[in-house]
C-alpha cells in the first residue's frame, strides 16, 4: 500500500481544478451523482460497443441524448425518437468529435467525387479538398484537420471575433476558381479565447447554398455545417442564453461537452448528427465475430474512432434526475451572474478595461495601454498563487488579455471579491 505520507505528497502537487480561485481554462465538471454513474459503469465493466454486447449501455445512451437534445433545445433532427437519419453519440472530447467530423465530410466528398470522376484516384482527388473554420476557433479543430489530410483555412472574423457568411462566402469563390472543392465549414458558439460567437445562421445558409460537389445535377449536396458549442452548448438549457445558437437548426452536427458545465465528470462529449450514417458507413467494419440479428438499435462502434467504450451514458442519467433541468439551470445562471459581478469590479476600476462581451462564465479584461502592462500584471498573478487565470490574444488585433472564468462549483460572490482583490492588489503593485 502507498504510504499515506507519499500520498500526501502526492495530492498536494496535484492542481485542484474545482478550487474556489481556479479561474483557468474553461470549468470542468464534477458532482457526486456523476461519480456514482462512473462508479456504477466500472463496477458493471461492460464493454459496449454494440447492442448485442450491452442493451442496456446502447439504449440508455440513446435516450439520454434525446433527453440532452430535448433539454437543449436542439432541432428534431438530431433526435433518435424523430423517425429519422439523426441521433447522438457520447465522444470522449469535442477533438474526437471534430475529427469524425472532418473524416465523415471527407469520406462523403470523396465519394461523390468518384462517382462522377470514375478516373480519379482518392489520393488526388483528397488533395482538392477544403474546409473552412474561425481564425479564433479551438486548436483542435486545425488538428483534426491534420489527421483527415484536409486542408483547413482559418478566416477572419468581424470586430466581435465573429465569423460571418460574407468571409466564407469569398473563401469558397476563391478556392473554386482555383479548383478546390470546399466541403466543411466549422463553427464555433463560445470560442476559447473570449468566449465569441460565429454567426450559425448566415454559415449554414451559405453551406446551404454553395455545393461543394456542384456536378451532380438534382443529388448534389452542401458544404458541411458542424458547430463546435464544447463549452457554451451547456448553456442552452437556459432559454434566455439561446440566442447565440440562432440558425442551428441549418446545422448538420452539434457538439458540446457535458463534462465541461453540466455537472457531468469526464469525459462526456455529446455529438449529434442530422444524418448518422454518412459517420456510419465510413467506419463500419463487420466481421464475423461482431455481427448479430438485432438491427433495431445502433451499434456505437460504428459512430466512433474505437471499438470499445464505457456506460458513459449512466452518469448523464444520474445527473439530470438528481439535479433535473432546473437545478442545472440554476447552477449556470449562477455563473453568469458571478461572471458579471467580476465584470461590474473590474469595469469600476479606470485602470482597466473589458475586452469582449461577458455573455456566460467568461470575462476577458486587460489594463487599458500596451500588452506589455497586461503582461506584467500576468506574471505577477502566476507568481503570487492565489488565484490561477491564462492569458490570451486576438488573433487578428494581437490584443493580450487575461480570462477570468467562473469555474468551480464552490464559486461564491465571496471568491469573486477576493480574486478581485488579488488582482487590484497586483496592479498597485505594478503602479508602484
Amino acid at each position: 500500500l502507498l504510504p499515506a505520507s507519499s500520498l500526501l505528497k502526492f495530492l498536494l502537487k496535484v492542481t485542484n481544478w474545482h478550487h474556489p480561485n481556479f479561474h483557468a481554462y474553461y470549468p470542468t465538471a464534477s458532482s457526486y451523482p456523476a461519480i456514482l454513474g462512473d462508479m456504477l459503469s466500472d463496477a458493471i465493466a461492460c464493454i459496449g460497443f454494440s447492442w448485442i454486447a450491452s442493451p442496456a449501455c446502447t439504449e440508455l445512451e440513446t435516450v439520454m441524448m434525446d433527453w440532452l437534445a430535448k433539454a437543449l433545445g436542439l432541432p428534431d433532427h438530431f433526435l433518435f425518437s424523430s423517425g429519422g437519419r439523426g441521433g447522438g453519440v457520447i465522444q470522449g472530447t469535442a477533438s474526437e468529435a471534430s475529427l469524425m467530423v472532418f473524416l465523415g465530410a471527407r469520406n462523403d466528398a470523396i465519394a461523390k467525387l468518384q462517382a462522377a470522376e470514375p478516373q480519379g484516384e482518392p489520393c488526388e482527388l483528397l488533395a482538392r479538398l477544403v474546409a473552412y473554420t474561425s481564425e479564433e476557433a479551438h486548436s483542435s479543430v486545425e488538428r483534426a484537420a491534420k489527421l483527415a489530410f484536409v486542408r483547413i483555412r482559418s478566416l477572419k472574423t468581424d470586430e466581435k471575433h465573429s465569423l460571418r457568411g460574407d468571409a466564407l462566402k469569398q473563401a469558397i469563390a476563391e478556392d473554386r476558381a482555383k479548383g478546390l472543392v470546399p466541403i466543411l465549414c466549422i463553427a464555433t458558439l463560445g470560442t476559447t479565447s473570449s468566449c465569441a460567437f460565429d454567426n450559425v445562421r448566415e454559415l449554414g445558409q451559405i453551406c446551404e447554398t454553395y455545393f461543394s460537389v456542384n456536378f451532380l445535377g438534382s443529388n448534389r449536396e452542401g458544404l458541411w455545417c458542424h458547430v463546435d458549442a464544447a463549452y457554451a452548448g451547456s448553456a442552452l438549457l437556459c432559454p434566455e442564453l439561446r440566442n447565440f445558437a440562432d440558425g442551428i437548426e441549418l446545422a448538420d452536427s452539434f457538439n458540446f461537452n457535458p463534462h465541461k458545465w453540466m455537472l457531468v465528470t469526464f469525459d462526456c462529449s455529446a455529438l449529434f448528427l442530422r444524418d448518422a450514417s454518412k459517420i456510419v458507413e465510413i467506419f463500419s467494419a463487420d466481421p464475423i465475430y461482431l455481427k448479430h440479428e438485432f438491427t433495431g438499435q445502433p451499434d456505437y462502434r460504428h459512430w466512433q474512432i474505437p471499438l470499445g467504450r464505457r456506460f458513459r451514458s449512466l452518469k448523464i442519467w444520474f445527473v439530470m434526475r438528481c439535479f433535473g433541468i432546473s437545478g442545472l439551470q440554476a447552477y449556470i445562471r449562477k455563473h453568469v451572474s458571478l461572471a458579471k459581478e467580476f465584470e461590474a469590479l473590474i469595469l469600476a476600476d479606470g485602470r482597466f478595461e473589458v475586452v469582449e462581451e461577458v455573455t456566460l462564465g467568461l470575462v476577458c479584461f486587460r489594463l487599458k495601454g500596451t500588452n506589455e502592462a497586461t503582461e506584467a500584471l500576468y506574471r505577477t498573478l502566476r507568481e503570487d498563487q492565489r488565484i490561477h487565470l491564462v492569458a490570451s490574444k486576438f488573433h487578428s488585433s494581437g490584443v493580450y488579455f487575461l480570462r477570468f472564468v467562473v469555474c468551480s462549483s464552490q464559486c461564491e460572490s465571496k471568491d469573486i471579491r477576493f480574486a478581485h482583490s488579488v488582482i487590484m492588489e497586483a496592479a498597485n503593485k505594478l503602479a508602484k
